[in-house]
């Protein structure tokens, strides 16, 4: 189904193009009765007026995408946004980033926002639990605006770029399996990321195929942040001595990994001697980071990269395109953070 135009708005409202024109652009001399005819036909059609037709309207200058991600200050998405802007510089297009910080209602403002000022499409990661009210996301696919997700909704037809999440936490806690360990423990992250219980059904997964029991002690509620692992990580492993204590951690993502390695090194406890730990991202900065934490390689340029190519197809085909859904491979990376259980 083609996108309905000017010309549909203005046969079903039974006016000219330019009086449809002189709504969109608020002009004080037309008729209250023509501006509501005019404003039900737009609603009537899903009508998304281009750039042209609205140039009364604030909007941001040349071509846009905006990247509205979960939290500001994580490298993950500052590596993903150096592949938005690469694809996005090529074809002419400004990258802007905005950042919920979590808040399900600041992301709808974002998102409202970005609707209003006619950006061309937007690049989300959006919140998700149980309060998150998605009719912000359903009005974007209502008015026919362009957008990719990177984090997969569901009910929501959509295209998406990801990894599979579930698999590649399966693979790290089986690689503790093989290691001997069978005392692994599993920091969980926010419960507004779809990644987090992705990657918890992971670990579900591997304990599923095997005799190990999937309990309560087996999860840990984290969070996104190395702060957030550093606390978990000192009241976790203050908490639970001798045989309780676990041999092996599995974390949501590597800023929760460091905060626990930073932890574990306050307490005294060898990593990986004593303790193994996986992280999940493999972010740039692990590099400065000691002892190598071993963790799975999520290629976040890439993603960022065909997301943008994805949007920029969306935004300047003609006709609506059927959505796209890409699942990148990633890697388990060995580093020096994880060992053979002593023993096994």
């Amino acid at each position: 189904m083609k996108n309905p135009t000017i010309t549909d708005v203005a046969t079903l409202a039974g006016v000219s193009k330019s009086t449809v024109s002189a709504v969109l652009n608020n002009k004080t001399f037309i008729r209250e009765s023509t501006r509501r005819a005019v404003l039900r036909a737009i609603d009537e059609l899903s009508y998304r007026p281009s750039s042209s037709a609205r140039r009364g309207f604030r909007r941001a200058p040349g071509r846009s995408i905006t990247f509205v991600v979960k939290e500001a200050q994580n490298p993950y998405y500052a590596e993903t946004l150096a592949g938005i802007q690469a694809a996005g510089g090529e074809r002419g297009y400004v990258v802007l980033l905005a950042s919920s910080e979590g808040e399900y209602g600041l992301e709808r403002q974002i998102v409202e926002l970005c609707t209003e000022r006619e950006i061309d499409g937007l690049i989300l990661t959006p919140i998700l639990n149980d309060d998150t009210d998605l009719s912000h996301i359903f009005e974007l696919k209502r008015r026919n605006v362009p957008f990719v997700l990177l984090e997969a909704v569901r009910g929501v037809r959509a295209s998406l770029v990801d990894v599979d999440n579930a698999k590649w936490s399966c693979e790290a806690v089986r690689y503790l399996l093989e290691l001997g360990h069978t005392e692994i423990i599993h920091f969980a992250g926010p419960l507004y990321s779809a990644h987090t219980e992705e990657r918890l059904d992971g670990v579900r997964r591997a304990f599923s195929e095997t005799h190990l029991i999937m309990n309560e002690k087996v999860l840990v509620q984290a969070g996104h942040s190395a702060e957030d692992g550093y606390k978990a990580g000192l009241e976790c492993f203050r908490s639970r001595q001798g045989a309780d204590r676990p041999t092996a951690v599995t974390c949501y993502n590597d800023l929760v990994a460091v905060g626990l390695l930073k932890a574990l090194r306050e307490l005294g406890i060898g990593v990986p001697e004593e303790v193994s730990v996986v992280g999940f991202d493999d972010l740039r900065m692990l590099e400065y980071i000691s002892p190598g934490l071993t963790t799975v390689h999520v290629p976040k340029f890439d993603m960022g990269r065909i997301a943008a190519e994805i949007l920029i197809r969306q935004i300047e085909g003609r006709g609506e395109l059927p959505p796209e859904r890409v699942s990148l491979e990633a890697e388990l990376v060995v580093r020096q953070s994880s060992g053979r259980l002593h023993g096994s």
